[in-house]
């Protein structure tokens, strides 16, 4: 192990054993191996610690199978077996499975689905997995899942939506909470009491070797910048998001937008277009220069109707077919073999 990972282990022990704290901050930067470290915090309380489950919480249920990879590929030390060999490890589907478990992993949506007595599915569910309710939750007692169940409670990803919400569904259980994340913040530090056991930045893993340095280019338009006004009397096209079905409107009055709504509630497609040619013409000159082939690139996109915009200009753009740019999201068919592809490709998060 290295030593940053080392490092945050003995920081998650020491908290455990002094008791002040119910509750433990691991920030290690993205990359550094923050999985593996929890993994192996996992085998050591389970072996050495008289813990008997461990709750694993991921921010995607997509990202569940990744981690039940890290645990199935796992040597444990001594005679070197799987840590599946000695220990079971499943994604979280009803409270019944609970009990042959020492390591259950789920997205928080699930484990208050299962809470409220429903079954979780298996598969990728966005509407289950991408829930946001409008106002916090209220968990109830559930004698399938009942406040001792877990000894420990790992969060990954914790900058994320463990707070306000779904803040309740972590205070339901009755065990240690440890959050891993690279972009601790000012919510974050609260909700785990200050207590930041152990901390490796960015710029550290890149002194050591551990990631690599990355260059900005940054490509502005006068629109994403300040945004723009479409003139009263011009004739619009307006997409339902949902079944991109496209009608024509005359605008009554002139149509103002923010360079936040740039892609939400407008979309300027000579905007993406300008930026995907300035990526194309500026790409073997000035941001990679000396290469001849497009490499793996990722453009983050704020929503299905967006990547679907995106994907279809950059195919116009390089002038290349439907394998030159994938639009990878949960609906799409076997997106884990296709996000390996080398090839362009976009996602529903923001691009810039």
């Amino acid at each position: 192990m290295r030593p940053a990972q080392i490092t945050a282990i003995e920081g998650i022990e020491r908290s455990l054993a002094e008791q002040r704290f119910d509750r433990s901050l691991v920030q290690m930067a993205t990359g550094a191996g923050k999985t593996y470290t929890a993994v192996t915090e996992c085998y050591r309380l389970l072996k050495h610690g008289g813990f008997t489950r461990v709750l694993f919480l991921v921010d995607r249920n997509n990202l569940a199978d990744q981690t039940l990879a890290e645990f199935q590929n796992y040597r444990t030390p001594g005679d070197g077996r799987r840590f599946t060999e000695l220990y079971n490890v499943d994604k979280l589907t009803s409270a019944g499975k609970l009990a042959s478990s020492s390591v259950v992993i789920s997205t928080i949506q699930r484990v208050y689905k299962v809470l409220a007595g429903d079954t979780a599915p298996e598969g990728d569910d966005p509407g289950l997995d991408g829930y946001v309710p409008d106002a916090p939750v209220t968990v109830v007692y559930n004698a399938g899942m009942p406040p001792e169940t877990f000894d420990l409670v790992i969060v990954d990803e914790a900058h994320r939506s463990i707070y306000g919400v779904w803040r309740g569904v972590l205070e339901y259980f009755d065990a240690h909470i440890v959050g891993l994340t690279a972009t601790p913040g000012k919510q974050t530090f609260g909700f785990f009491r200050q207590n930041l056991v152990s901390e490796y930045t960015y710029p550290q893993s890149v002194a050591d070797n551990v990631n690599v340095d990355f260059d900005l280019y940054r490509i502005k338009t006068q629109i994403s910048s300040q945004g723009s006004k479409i003139d009263a009397g011009t004739v619009v096209p307006k997409v339902d998001r949902r079944t991109r079905v496209q009608r024509l409107e005359t605008l009554d009055e002139d149509l103002e937008y923010t360079h936040k709504q740039l892609d939400r509630a407008v979309t300027a497609t000579s905007q993406i277009r300008l930026v995907l040619e300035a990526f194309r013409d500026k790409l073997f000159t000035e941001i990679f220069p000396g290469r001849h082939t497009v490499p793996k690139t990722l453009i983050f996109c704020k929503d299905d109707a967006h990547a679907e915009e995106v994907v279809t200009t950059v195919r116009e753009v390089f002038g290349k077919g439907n394998d030159f740019a994938a639009k990878i999201t949960y609906s799409a068919r076997d997106p884990r073999s296709r996000s390996a592809s080398p090839c362009m490709r976009s996602s529903g998060r923001p691009w810039w």
